[in-house]
């Protein structure tokens, strides 16, 4: 359980008990049962809340919770990695931009447009709400470990996401998805949807970042789970499949 624990308390701002510690390689298979804590929350606050306003106010709260709960952890790698990838610049200058603390015009903008299309989608979720709301952040936490496996970390000075890489991910380490793929068979014939779009946006994610960088980060990392996450919603709330 520590090492759970250490995972929710590095991702999240939910307290991990006062014993826990920072090691990296036994954390991160537990990343997707993070994200599944989170959805959880995300699912029983909205069920309630639903009860209180109408689903376009609650799904405007949900995107808020999610936030808070994990301290825009990831939003914060959202708004820097696009300031970094479409400036257009240098692999080198790239990491520099996204190393600077401040937010610029593309970071603004792909922030604010990942959370609205997360609003919008939740807003038109119906079937199997809240369980989509509960696996969905599992799924794109996921993404990560397939992240770290692939590529190699852009900062060998040092950084967030350096010690995540410095011991290669297992086999095992990949034994966190069986909860997510077991659970999603409540979903019935959308659950093969749901894990279509997945690997789609995990595997684009990677290919896009190779392409252009050769390698990922922290921010990277954060980015990937901040869209992966809006365009799973989006999937799961188009009326025609």
């Amino acid at each position: 359980m520590k090492h759970f624990l250490s995972a929710i308390k590095f991702i999240t701002i939910l307290p991990g008990g006062s014993g826990t510690h920072f090691d990296p390689a036994r954390m991160t298979p537990y990343f997707p049962l993070v994200g599944l804590v989170l959805g959880a929350l995300v699912a029983g606050f909205d069920w309630a809340a639903s009860h209180l306003w109408e689903p376009s106010l609650v799904s405007l709260l949900d995107v808020v919770l999610l936030a808070v709960l994990t301290g825009a952890f990831h939003i914060d790698g959202l708004g820097d990695t696009a300031d970094g990838l479409f400036s257009h610049r240098s692999r080198e200058r790239v990491l520099e931009i996204m190393k600077d603390s401040r937010v610029g015009v593309m970071g603004l903008v792909a922030i604010g447009a990942v959370l609205t299309v997360k609003w919008g989608a939740l807003a038109e979720l119906e079937d199997h709400r809240s369980w989509l709301i509960f696996l969905i952040p599992g799924y794109a936490r996921a993404g990560i470990l397939f992240a770290i496996r692939r590529l190699p970390y852009g900062r060998p000075e040092g950084g967030t996401g350096k010690p995540f890489f410095e011991q290669g991910l297992k086999a095992q380490a990949f034994l966190g998805l069986v909860p997510l793929v077991a659970l999603s068979i409540f979903l019935g014939s959308r659950a093969m949807l749901l894990i279509l779009g997945w690997g789609i946006c995990v595997a684009a994610a990677i290919w896009f970042y190779r392409r252009r960088i050769g390698c990922v980060t922290g921010d990277l990392l954060g980015a990937m789970v901040e869209s992966t996450e809006a365009a799973l919603f989006l999937l799961m709330a188009a009326e025609a499949l």
